[in-house]
């Protein structure tokens, strides 16, 4: 198995500010790969795709570093400022290490919602798929009909979607949300990942008949092939231990077959990434 989406970070507050408030207060802290090892190894996970928590070239080079000395963590997806020309280089550099291979801005967080349709950003997005990156897509629900255009706009790009786009969970809100995804899933260059989910229900009482309406859409839009699994730890602790995110996705995917559930824990990822699994 693959966790396709984890964090890492040495936590200082200007780093972190989405690190806020008292719910949160347990994420104020390191959480490092020595830290996650146990708890992926006792759910039967064997690879790391470790992504970006903040907007700094600095963390991507540091998580590079990370991903260099370590076997498990077959791929980072990082941050550089795609919007700013002049950091094309800096994107060379960093792609040149075979360990990158992604990119993701905090889209959600931007004051604009139209902010992914930015020329600027756009030319940036456009450089990656001559670098063999991909692009994870950081939105809420309410941004899907930009993510269209903006997918549009790069019909040869790797996407993928993380949290499935962060639908309306907590009220059991499932339109316009759950059409929006099957338009998107119809661009064959845009996987999703089954992650971030407990957080955008109600993390301290969530059931898995919450959850199961929202799997069940991406599921029917995107097909086994074109999903992946992640834990999004450590930010999965506000609601659910990682070994109960483990079984509640292994619950939902149980009536699959094996080459299906296989495609969704680890194959997906490979293919997408470009992850070297040797």
């Amino acid at each position: 198995m693959i966790d396709a989406h984890h964090h890492l970070w040495r936590y200082t507050p200007d780093d972190y500010p989405w690190i806020r408030g008292e719910a949160m207060t347990f994420l104020r802290r390191d959480f490092l790969l020595d830290d996650l090892r146990p708890l992926s190894a006792a759910a039967g996970v064997r690879g790391l795709v470790t992504v970006q928590a903040c907007s700094r070239v600095e963390e991507t080079r540091w998580l590079l570093d990370v991903a260099r000395g370590a076997d498990d963590v077959l791929g980072v997806v990082g941050w550089v400022p795609l919007a700013d020309a002049r950091a094309a280089p800096e994107l060379e550099r960093l792609a040149a290490d075979r360990k990158l291979r992604g990119v993701r801005h905090v889209l959600q967080d931007e004051p604009d919602d139209d902010y992914m349709l930015r020329e600027d950003f756009n030319a940036g997005v456009g450089r990656l798929r001559e670098l063999g990156l991909a692009y994870d897509i950081l939105i809420y629900e309410r941004h899907l009909p930009q993510t269209l255009r903006f997918a549009d706009r790069h019909p040869q790009q790797v996407f993928v979607l993380d949290h499935v786009a962060k639908p309306r969970i907590r009220e059991g809100i499932l339109s316009p949300w759950r059409d929006r995804i099957a338009e998107l899933a119809l661009r064959p260059n845009v996987y999703c990942k089954v992650s971030g989910m407990v957080t955008e229900a109600d993390p301290r009482q969530w059931t898995e008949g919450d959850l199961r309406p929202y799997f069940d859409a991406v599921l029917e839009a995107f097909g086994p092939r074109r999903l992946m699994f992640g834990s999004d730890w450590p930010v999965v602790t506000l609601g659910a231990t990682y070994a109960r995110w483990v079984e509640v996705v292994r619950r939902f995917t149980a009536e699959l077959s094996a080459d299906e559930r296989a495609w969704i824990e680890w194959r997906t990822a490979a293919e997408a990434y470009g992850l070297d699994l040797r």
